[in-house]
This record gives structure tokens, C-alpha cells and sequence, in this order.
């Protein structure tokens, strides 16, 4: 009787949800919101910059910076998907989200992490092929293998993160709608249910986490077959400039994989790291990287570099 009035009191569409911030850390809500707004703004001027130099400058139409501003582009996704709401939570207080609000910031926020993911691997196949076979470089990504990469980055990202919708639209929520975090993941939502979520955890830790780990090893051996082919060149400096080209890429690859490998360390064996400190690394996991992305690529790549210093100088405002 008890399970059936629960039951019944329970809703498959609740009106809202409250996002709480971060639980413990109120009293410096508005402190701690002033760094973010300044990566924020950082990410959006970065990555927008970069998208802009790839789009106009012809010498940057190749295969390489085609996927960078991929990257870029679901970066600044990734970042308007959470930072906005964090904020206003951090400087207005508690914030509502609608259920179905909920839902859209859990997919573009999830669907971007494995999106990220998978361009790496496609930046990592791309550097694979122009230092292990430089002269077919342009023979092997052509135009239609770049078109299917891209469609297979989209459509697998697309087919691990959709069903998490329906995950979470199948469950009946009974209890006081309030997230303690400042936007909606899926495990997170799943947890407010009154219901069996076993499928959830098995789903949202499973498929992700084999997914990426998959890329990461791929990644891997891409990088073994690169060094292995460096390191086979006959002389220093061409061994430097192939290593040089491949900088910014690895230290992206750092940007993205460290934070996340560590968070999920962390959710794991870090039983006695407090709760406040997770959500706090979670909004500096889905903030930073967008952040710093553009900026070791302005930095590594030469002729972003070039093209910037271009950009900035008196002659090329002339």
C-alpha cells in the first residue's frame, strides 16, 4: 500500500528542479563566481578568435585545423551549456531548471565531453598520418574520409548520449526535486528518483567511460606508431619539428583526459574528499579546458600564431 500511494504521488514530467550550487561553499557563492566569469569570458573570446582565423585565412583550410575548430566549436557548446546557469546560481542564489531544461543541459553538456573525445582521436589520426606518411598526407584525408570521420564523430557521440533521455524519462520522481550541484548530470538527476536506477549507473559509468577509454588508447598507439617514426629521423632538427607540431595536440590531450581521469578516481576511492570539493572540480572541468584550449594552440602552432600577431599588429588593421 505504502509503494502504491508513493507510487502515485510520483511524476514521470515533474515542473522543476532546483540546482543548489555548490553545497557548503554558499557563504563564498559570489567570491568564487568572479574566476569563473573571467574563464568564461576567456573561453568565449578564445575560442571565438580561433574559430574566426580558421573560417578566413585559406593557409588554414587543411585537415588539421578543420577538426581544431570542431573542437572549438563544441567547447564553446560545452560552455554555454553550464557556465550561464552556474553563474547566475552563484550571484542570484538557488536556481529552477524545468525537467525538460534539465534534460537538454545533460545532453549537450554529456554529448560535448564525447564529442571532445572523439575529435582527439581524429587530431591524433590526423598527426599519425602527416608524420608517418607525410608525402600521401593529402592523398590519405581526402575530403570524403575528413566528411565520414566527422559524421561518425556526430553519430556515435549522438547514439551513446541520446539514450539517456529516454533513461531518465522512464523514471517516476517523488521526492524534493533539489540537486545539489549547479547544473544537471545524469546520475545526479537519476539519484532523485524513486525508483530502481541500476540501469542508470550501469549506463552512465559503463558505455561513456569504455568509450573514451577506447579513444584514449587509440590515442596511445597513434603516439607510439609517431615516436616510433621521430625518433627514426635522421636529423635532430627534423625530429623537432615533427615532435613541434604535435605540442599543442598533447597538450590538449592533458587539458582533457588528466581532470577526467582524476575525477573519476577521485568518485571512486576519494571517499573522504568532501562532496563540495567534486562539484567545485566539476565546474573547473567543464570551464578550464574551453579556456585553455585556444590558448596552447595560439601559443604551439605557428601559424595560428603568425596569423594572430597578424590579426593584432597596426599593418594588418591597415
Amino acid at each position: 500500500t505504502i509503494i502504491m500511494v508513493a507510487f502515485n504521488m510520483s511524476s514521470f514530467n515533474p515542473g522543476v528542479f532546483i540546482l543548489l550550487g555548490i553545497p557548503g561553499l554558499e557563504p563564498f557563492h559570489h567570491c568564487i563566481g568572479i574566476p569563473f566569469f573571467i574563464i568564461y569570458l576567456v573561453a568565449l573570446a578564445g575560442n571565438s578568435v580561433l574559430l574566426y582565423l580558421i573560417f578566413t585565412e585559406r593557409s588554414l583550410h587543411e585537415p588539421m585545423f578543420f577538426f581544431l575548430s570542431m573542437l572549438v566549436a563544441t567547447d564553446l557548446i560545452l560552455s554555454n551549456t553550464c557556465v550561464p546557469k552556474t553563474l547566475s546560481i552563484f550571484w542570484l542564489g538557488p536556481q529552477e531548471i524545468t525537467f525538460h531544461g534539465c534534460l537538454t543541459q545533460m545532453f549537450f553538456l554529456h554529448f560535448s565531453f564525447a564529442m571532445d573525445s572523439a575529435i582527439l582521436l581524429a587530431m591524433a589520426f590526423d598527426r599519425y598520418v602527416a608524420i608517418c606518411f607525410p608525402l600521401r598526407y593529402s592523398a590519405i584525408l581526402t575530403h570524403q574520409l575528413i566528411t565520414k570521420i566527422v559524421m561518425g564523430i556526430i553519430s556515435r557521440s549522438f547514439c551513446i548520449i541520446f539514450p539517456c533521455i529516454f533513461l531518465l524519462k522512464r523514471l517516476p520522481f517523488c521526492r524534493t526535486l533539489i540537486i545539489p550541484h549547479t547544473y544537471c548530470e545524469h546520475i545526479g538527476v537519476a539519484r532523485l528518483a524513486c525508483a530502481d536506477i541500476s540501469i542508470n549507473i550501469w549506463y552512465g559509468f559503463a558505455v561513456p567511460v569504455m568509450t573514451v577509454m577506447s579513444d584514449l588508447i587509440l590515442i596511445g598507439i597513434s603516439y607510439t606508431l609517431i615516436l616510433h617514426a621521430v625518433f627514426n629521423l635522421p636529423s635532430w632538427n627534423a625530429r623537432q619539428k615533427a615532435l613541434s607540431t604535435c605540442a599543442s595536440h598533447i597538450g590538449v590531450i592533458l587539458t582533457f583526459y588528466a581532470p577526467a581521469i582524476f575525477s573519476v578516481l577521485a568518485h571512486r576511492f576519494g571517499h573522504n574528499i568532501p562532496h563540495s570539493f567534486h562539484i567545485l572540480f566539476a565546474n573547473l572541468y567543464v570551464t578550464f579546458p574551453p579556456a585553455i584550449n585556444p590558448i596552447i594552440y595560439g601559443v604551439k602552432t605557428k601559424q595560428i600564431r603568425d596569423r594572430i600577431n597578424l590579426l593584432l599588429s597596426p599593418k594588418g588593421n591597415q
